[in-house]
This record gives C-alpha cells, sequence and structure tokens, in this order.
C-alpha cells in the first residue's frame, strides 16, 4: 500500500467525516489491494459498510486487481461483470487474477472475488493498446452546471425515512439535475430519465487506472434511480428490495474522476423483479466518456 493509503486505511474504523478528501482517501486506500501471492490479492471494506458489500466497491477493486497484472500503456476499455453473491463487509475479499491472454493489441483478464471458500464476484476485462482510428460521439445533454445545484446533504434535508443515506460517508460528490426518486414520489409524471453530476470529492493520484476504478465504483451510484422513478418508489421509503446482478462498462476516453461528470441514465425495461438500466458518462466540456449498462434485482412491495 502507498503511505497515503496506509494513513487512510488506519482510519478507516474511526473516521467521522461524511465528505471531503478524507473519505476519498479512505477510497483510494480501499482500491489499493494487497498482493498477498501471484496473481492474487486482498481487499477489505469499510466498517461503515451496510449489510452488504457496495457493489461498486468490489467491482472497482476486481479492475484494480486486473489492472495489476498488465502493463500500464495497456489501458481498460471494457468490463463485464457479475454479482453472484452478497460480499460480507466483516471479512476480506481474495481477488484471484486469471491471466487470459496477451496480444499484440488487446490483453484479457479474468477476476473471481472469493470470500468463506466461495466466489462472490466475477469480471472480465478488456485492456488495449493507444491506437487511431474513427471518431464519434452522442451529444451530451443541455443541463445546469453542478455548481448551481443542490449537494445530496441538502437534497436529503427534509426527508427523515433516508437517515441510512444521510450517514454514510461519499466519497463522491453527486449533484442532481431533476427531482431524485424520493422527492418524485406520487408524481403522476415521473421522469424517465436521471441525471447527476459527479466527480470525487477530492484530488486523486495521477494514475489512469485509479481514475477508471474510480468511475467504477460510482457507476453503481444512482444507477438503478431510473426504474425506481418511473414507478414513484425508493429504497428506504418503500422498502424496495434491491441489488446489482451484472454490469458492464465501456470506457471510450480518457478523463479525471475527480473532475465534474455528468451521468445520464434510463430504464428501458423492467419484468421478472429485474429491471434494466443504461447510463452514459459525459465530461464537462461536453466529451463521451464511458458508457454503462446495468440489470438489477428489484422486489417492490405490491400491498403499497
Amino acid at each position: 500500500m502507498t503511505e497515503v493509503a496506509r494513513g487512510a486505511a488506519a482510519d478507516l474504523d474511526v473516521a467521522t467525516d461524511l465528505v471531503g478528501q478524507p473519505v476519498l482517501d479512505r477510497l483510494v486506500a480501499l482500491l489499493d489491494l494487497e498482493q498477498i501471492d501471484e496473481n492474487i490479492y486482498r481487499g477489505v471494506s469499510p466498517a461503515h459498510s451496510p449489510v452488504r458489500v457496495f457493489g461498486g466497491q468490489v467491482a472497482g477493486q476486481a479492475l484494480v486487481a486486473a489492472g495489476r497484472t498488465v502493463p500500464s500503456e495497456r489501458k481498460v476499455h471494457s468490463l463485464h461483470a457479475y454479482f453472484i453473491r452478497g460480499g460480507d463487509p466483516s471479512v476480506p475479499i481474495v481477488y484471484e487474477v486469471d491471466r487470459i491472454r496477451d496480444g499484440r493489441s488487446f490483453t484479457t483478464r479474468r477476476v473471481v472475488g472469493v470470500q468463506h471458500g466461495k466466489a462472490i464476484f466475477a469480471l472480465s476485462a478488456s485492456f488495449q493498446i493507444r491506437e487511431p482510428g474513427i471518431e464519434h460521439q452522442e451529444t451530451m445533454p443541455e443541463v445546469p452546471a453542478p455548481e448551481t445545484l443542490p449537494t445530496f446533504a441538502e437534497r436529503i434535508a427534509g426527508y427523515p425515512g433516508l437517515g441510512g443515506s444521510r450517514e454514510m460517508p461519499r466519497p463522491i460528490d453527486i449533484r442532481y439535475v431533476n427531482d431524485p426518486p424520493w422527492v418524485t414520489r406520487g408524481s403522476e409524471d415521473p421522469s424517465a430519465r436521471n441525471q447527476v453530476w459527479m466527480r470525487a470529492d477530492g484530488t486523486l493520484p495521477d494514475d489512469d487506472l485509479l481514475q477508471v476504478c474510480v468511475l467504477t465504483y460510482a457507476s453503481d451510484m444512482t444507477l438503478l434511480d431510473s426504474p425506481l422513478a418511473r414507478h414513484n418508489v425508493y429504497w428506504e421509503l418503500d422498502n424496495v428490495v434491491g441489488a446489482s446482478l451484472d454490469h458492464a462498462l465501456w470506457f471510450h476516453r480518457p478523463f479525471r474522476a475527480d473532475e465534474w461528470f455528468l451521468y445520464d441514465t434510463a430504464s428501458p425495461s423492467a419484468s421478472g423483479a429485474r429491471a434494466l438500466a443504461t447510463g452514459r458518462f459525459f465530461a464537462a466540456d461536453g466529451t463521451q466518456i464511458a458508457t454503462v449498462v446495468q440489470e438489477g434485482l428489484l422486489r417492490v412491495p405490491q400491498d403499497r
């Protein structure tokens, strides 16, 4: 572990900060895995974890493990992951890396996260050397600047039922562009899209792999807001049971995760207690930096 990460990790159990650089440093510590053997790494969870390990944390740590076995000039361009079992935050996760292929242009890695002798998570990631090629992208939606929008803490003020969300440390600064689902509950015209500005709440080291791992962490936040908003429900307020089932990310262009990026999400379909959500990431200058697709388990009480 780096000195910064070691110091942050030592503070994991006693930290009381909820936002800012100290919280971001602790996320960096969580992503700075311990190597315990060749192709085997170990990661921990913060003491303030909920009942299950946050999916974005597992995905980010697994990507770190994969990236540690790849030459730095090869950059991750995609990942595909399955959440197999709920992670236990009280014990470390062991990440086993399988070096599937090292080609002339592409490198492929497979990672399995293990707890209690069983797989809880599986990830495949592909890395590529920088190459020139055709270029095009979608147009970024027109939205207000993030600095003009209320903070997450300001958004949940006045909603006592969201106490759990209010008390969780947040290394990612989130600013909702449209009204969040807990505000629009009961609306006659719920929004089909959810848009938030995000950035790491502080300054990250100049490490390309870390930038994409932090965005991977953030990509599991607010993504299922889209299907919830369409049905006028929200997690703590309606006893919704949910979990990420699978997750896919494509990284299109370089970016910094500690600079503002827009996360524009929608849910094209939901059925069988599962909801599909898609998302686009844009840097503040309009550059499309990544795309995400996730299917999530959503069980909504029918007697509400």
